[in-house]
Formats: C-alpha cells, structure tokens, sequence
C-alpha cells in the first residue's frame, strides 16, 4: 500500500528494565496510523513479524492492533533475554532504540563444605568454605556468628561458561583461640535478586585429644653424637602417660617427657616416635634426626647374565646424609651412564659386556662403591680376515676367532664336501684354544697345492643361541692379482720360464757386438790391428 509509512513516528518504545529471572516483562512498542510490518529484534536477530512470534513460545505481541500497539510480553524470563531489543516499522523504515533487557538470577541456596557439622581437634585452626552457585549478579557472601558479622573471610568469583551467571566461594579462617565446641556459624548469600539472603548453617564439634610437640636438640648432628628428644603436650583433660619408640619398637626404658640418646645413621631412616595418651585416646608424633653419615647400601647391586637384545637392568640404592650422588659407570670408561639408582641398558649386544661401578658420594663426609658384571649371551660371533695369504709350497694356515657366551658348543670347517671339527684328515689339521678374549680356531695344511687357492673356506660356531660363519679365501703371498686356474697356471709357469731364457740369450748378443765395436773403435788408431777387429763376430 503507497503510503503506509510516509508520516508514521513511535509513540512508545521500549525502555532499559531490570527484572529477575522467571517473573514477566513487556517491553513497549506503539506507532499508531502505521498499517506495514512491525518487527521485534533481540540482538540484531528477528523474532518475529508483526504478531506471528511462533517460534518463541514464551513470546507474545500484545495491546491494541488497532492503535498500532506491538507491545512484546515475555511471559517467563530467562537468561537468554538478558539482551537488547528493538521495534522496528519495515515500511516506514525507522526503528526504537535499543533496549537493555537486565536479568537478574538469584544464588542457590549456599553450601557450607562438610556441614551440617564439621568437627576438629582442639588446637587446630578452623577452615570455613561456603560457595553460592549461579547467581548474577555474583553473590555477595557474609559469615555472622552470635548475630555479628565475622571478618577477614577470602572471596573469589568464576564466571560460568554462559558469560552472565557467577559463582562466589568465600573462605573463613578462624584461630583455635577464636572457636568453641557448639558454636553456630551462618553462611549468608544476597544479590539483587535475592537482597534478603539465603543462609547455610553449620555446627562446630571440638574434639579434646593431647595436642603434641616433638623437639630434637642439636641439629643436624654427625652419627656417635648425643641428642636429646623432649615431647609436651597440652590436653584436655590432662596426660596420663607417655610411650616412647623408635622405628616401631617400643623404648622400655624411657617413660617421661624426655629421651636422651647417643645417635648413629638408624635415626635418620628410622624415626623416634612419642605417644601422649589422656582419657579420650592417644597422640602420636615422630621425628627423624637429621644425622651425617656416609653412604650406606640399601640395596646390594647383582651381578646379571642376559640374552643378547634383552634389558639389563641394575638396581643400586644407597642412603645417604646429606644428599648423595650417584654416579653409575662401565669400568675403563669414564662415561656417566645414570645418576639414578636404576641403570638399565636396553637393548643389550656382547659388547656391552664388562664390569660396571655403582659409586655413591656424600660430599664432605664420604664415598662408597660396589662393583657388578654384565654377562651377555648370544650367538657366536666370528671375526677373520676374510682372504688370508699363505706361500705356495709351504705349510699354511687360517684362523677364525670367535666370540661366544656361553662357549660354543661345536666348531667346524668345511670347504668342497669336506667337514672337519678336529683332528687331522688328510694334509689338513684343526687345532682348537681358548683365551680370556675367546676362542682361537685354525685349520693348518700341510703343502699348499694350486688348488687350494680356488678353494672357498668356512669357518662355522654354534652355540645354543645360534651360529655364526666366516668364509675365508687364501692367497699367494706376494702375489698382488687374483690365482688364476691351474692349467692357466702352468703354462703361464712355462711362458715365463722360456721368455726369461730367450731374453737372457739377447742381451748376451747384444753385449758382445758391443765389446766388439768398442775395441775396433780404440785400435784403428794404432798401426797394429787385432785379429777381433778384421773379424765379424758370429754366432
């Protein structure tokens, strides 16, 4: 319709109100001689257009549609309409300011931790803690005891995940001077939607057993020193008697306030301990003495055998005072390995085994030590010089050596069809020792023969874990290219044998036709001649 807004203005438009959450609210909206479309927003969002709210069931236009009243009723409010709203004519296309719509929430009831009645020994300070939860604003909280207010109270707020509600924790510290059995003590949370408050109640029970104190003169003190130990108690009603101990074991001798001592390194790991006892029950208290001693084991380090790939895990504890420090190394290395009690090696090989030293070190009062082995086992491990040089000819031999824990159960060489563990077969011996390194295998022949140098050698070691092989080849000694085959070999013997004759007889040739010319050449000069100079050297 042309028109419908040309001269249309608010008449009423929503105002800032505070209400508290679950009461009613309308917000006003007029603009009378208006015919177009009317729309309420909550924080730039629409809600609805004209009366049609629908989708808010809480949600309601109302007044005279007649007079151009779009009033907006919330019926229940909640947090969700703590917001701005606004009025809006589309057509005429003017809109009401904003509106702040506060919600208020009242705290829940407050909660006193520990209540109805929280008790205590006599002596002991008091710790009072009341949270109010889900209040906005955050809940003011006050402590009264016998109509006053008690102060001094910590107070501490968190803003919950929806950004608007509160809860307040408030903390009350009372001395054991400023407290009394029976006494009634009020949690009391207010905001402005609940100015009156809600209070929370809790009872104080003061239980009456010996209040002990152990002292221990002098300290710290080196052990072989005398120490005195004295336990006051203050009870209601009074001491009957006392009871000493020290690590669990009652002290028989001793039955008054005081115990006199002469101090060694037990005192420090094992306490002394005094008993007051009155009509209500006992008081026990203990104390270590903090006395000086070099290290002591605790716990004696093993010495491990292990599987190859296996942890090994050493456990060396020591006690100590002052604080000591442990120094975990393999023995001929000077590498920390853990400066813990525990030394554990991962992942063990054979060369991790040796001796290692567990040293513990009190600094300026002693040191101490222990030492353990590590013993790996696994399969045979065999180290040779895979091409082995011997003299053709002669007597050779090849070596394996072999490391293997445990020993190796069998040894064997093979080479072609042949297997051979001990002894002699034929031009071939296996001769077997041990040492501390290992053990030393050898396969000796008798003469080396052509063949041998095609001959491919192996050198094999079984124990219980596995094996090990080495192949092993020989080689002429001096001779810097590879063995050729035998009948190779031989001719090649027989080519070099001639062509060093054949060479020989040409350089004889060559040398006389040398000596020859040289004496032609001196005697020509010389009226006597020589019968070599008027003659051709033949052979």
């Amino acid at each position: 319709m042309a028109g419908v807004g040309a001269s249309a203005v608010f008449t009423q438009q929503p105002t800032d109100l505070v209400v508290v959450a679950g009461q009613p609210v309308t917000l006003a909206c007029s603009i009378p001689g208006y015919h177009g479309m009317v729309l309420w927003l909550r924080d730039g969002m629409a809600l609805g257009v004209n009366r049609d709210l629908s989708g808010y069931p809480r949600y309601d236009i109302v007044g005279d549609h007649s007079k151009g009243e779009y009033h907006l009723l919330i019926q229940r409010t909640e947090m969700q309409d703590d917001a701005f709203f606004e009025c809006q004519a589309i057509q005429a296309a003017i809109r009401t300011r904003p509106a702040r719509l506060t919600v208020l929430v009242p705290p829940e009831d407050p909660v006193i931790v520990g209540a109805p009645v929280v008790s205590l020994r006599a002596g002991d300070p008091l710790n009072l803690t009341c949270h109010a939860d889900n209040a906005k604003p955050a809940a003011s909280i006050i402590w009264i005891r016998n109509g006053q207010v008690l102060n001094g109270a910590m107070y501490s707020k968190t803003l919950l995940r929806d950004g608007r509600r509160e809860s307040t924790v408030s903390t009350l510290y009372l001395s054991a001077s400023n407290i009394e059995t029976g006494q009634r003590i009020t949690c009391r949370a207010s905001n402005k939607a609940a100015p009156n408050g809600k209070d929370a109640v809790v009872t104080i029970d003061i239980q009456h057993l010996p209040l002990v104190n152990l002292s221990v003169e002098p300290q710290p003190i080196l052990e072989g020193n005398l120490v005195k130990f004295h336990c006051s108690a203050k009870a209601n009603p009074p001491v009957i008697h006392y009871r000493w101990a020290k690590g669990g074991s009652i002290i028989r001798e001793v039955s008054g306030d005081t115990y006199e001592v002469i101090v060694d390194h037990s005192f420090f790991t094992e306490p002394v301990s005094c008993e007051v006892t009155n009509a209500l029950g006992s008081t026990n208290i203990s104390r270590n003495v903090d006395v000086y001693f070099g290290p002591r084991m605790a716990a004696e380090p093993q010495s491990l055998q292990v599987d190859q790939g296996s942890d090994a895990i050493f456990n060396c504890a020591w006690t100590g005072n002052p604080s000591l420090t442990i120094v975990w190394m393999k023995r001929g290395s000077g590498v920390v390995l853990s400066n813990e009690n525990i030394l554990m090696l991962k992942a063990v090989r054979q060369e991790d085994a040796g001796k290692y030293v567990c040293r513990a070190v009190v600094p300026r009062v002693g040191a101490g030590e222990k030492e353990v082995s590590l013993t790996v086992n696994g399969p045979p491990t065999i180290s040779s010089t895979q091409t082995q040089q011997v003299l053709y000819g002669e007597k050779g031999q090849i070596k394996c050596f072999i490391r293997s824990t445990p020993p190796p159960d069998r040894i064997a060489w093979s080479w072609k069809e042949t297997v051979l563990e001990s002894g002699t077969s034929g031009r071939y011996t296996v001769e077997t020792v041990s040492t501390e390194e290992g053990v030393i295998s050898t396969l000796t022949m008798s003469n080396i023969v052509p063949a041998d140098f095609q001959t491919i050698y192996n050198c094999t070691a079984w124990n219980s874990f596995g094996s090990d092989t080495e192949i092993i080849r020989l080689k002429e000694q001096g001779t810097p290219t590879p063995f050729v085959p035998l009948v190779a070999s031989c001719s090649l013997r027989l080519a070099v044998i001639i062509g060093v004759a054949v060479g020989a007889f040409l350089a004889l040739i060559v040398l006389m036709g040398t000596l020859g010319a040289f004496c032609c050449a001196r005697f020509q000069r010389s009226k006597y001649r020589t019968p070599l100079c008027n003659r051709s050297v033949r052979f």
